[in-house]
């Protein structure tokens, strides 16, 4: 349909942007609610968050090519470690950061509700920068014959799978947005549909995309279903919700 032009720099600016735009907003969102949790140990869960979140996108992102992965990275050597990331692999290495330390400091309460938004709204940038970046950024699709298929810079028309999960973002916050508005829902209960939803996105999606496959599926999609089964026990067969408000 169209050609987009590789844009490593256009990238590398909207993925910084995203983050320092969604941290200015989270600081916002926290300012207008009563937290439960001190200053002190928030910080402690944002740098621990930030740790896990690096270490897991780049292990994930590394293990989404085996053979590279166990062959000390091919050509590029430590530099494959280094540049290998995935949104997927990050959320779940800051959540078990996230959650490692609260049980080392203590904290009973439910922590992830604040960072919804702010999450989204850096995805939805950082997306961006991966659409811009074509073929060059290992988010893009399968060839397809469909009226969706852009041609990515290879000269084919490929699944813009970076578009699509711009769009269902958008549209998952807004149905976030409307059962936090009209349902009480319980401490906790908000990440964990958000991050549920996630999943289950990046695990469909996962078919339209290039990926080594391990058992039939992709590194991505294995990881997704591990976050999915941790939640169906540890969150969908506690409390339920409360009634429409």
């Amino acid at each position: 349909m169209f050609p987009l032009p590789a844009a490593p720099l256009i990238h590398t600016v909207l993925e910084t942007l995203g983050i320092v735009i969604a941290l200015g907003y989270y600081q916002r969102l926290r300012a207008n609610i009563e937290d439960p949790i001190s200053d002190a140990h928030r910080m402690s869960l944002l740098i621990a968050a930030t740790f896990g979140a690096f270490a897991g996108s780049r292990l994930l992102g590394g293990l989404e090519s085996p053979s590279l992965f166990w062959g000390g990275g091919g050509a590029a050597g430590w530099l494959y470690y280094l540049q290998a990331k995935t949104i997927v692999g990050g959320l779940l290495g800051g959540l078990w950061a996230v959650e490692s330390t609260k049980y080392i400091l203590g904290i009973k309460s439910r922590s992830g509700d604040v960072y919804v938004y702010p999450l989204l709204l850096a995805m939805i940038i950082g997306r961006v920068g991966c659409l811009a970046m074509g073929v060059d950024e290992p988010t893009f699709g399968l060839p397809t014959a469909s009226w969706l298929g852009i041609d990515l810079g290879d000269g084919l028309h490929r699944h813009a799978t970076a578009l699509y999960e711009i769009i269902f973002l958008g549209i998952f916050w807004l149905v976030l947005r409307w059962l936090a508005v009209h349902r009480q829902l319980r401490s906790g209960r908000l990440f964990m549909l958000f991050l549920s939803g996630y999943l289950s996105y990046r695990f469909l999606i996962g078919f339209l995309q290039p990926r080594t496959l391990v058992g039939g599926l992709g590194m991505i999609q294995w990881a997704c279903l591990s976050g999915l089964v941790w939640y169906l026990i540890d969150e969908w067969a506690s409390t339920p919700d409360l009634e429409v408000s």
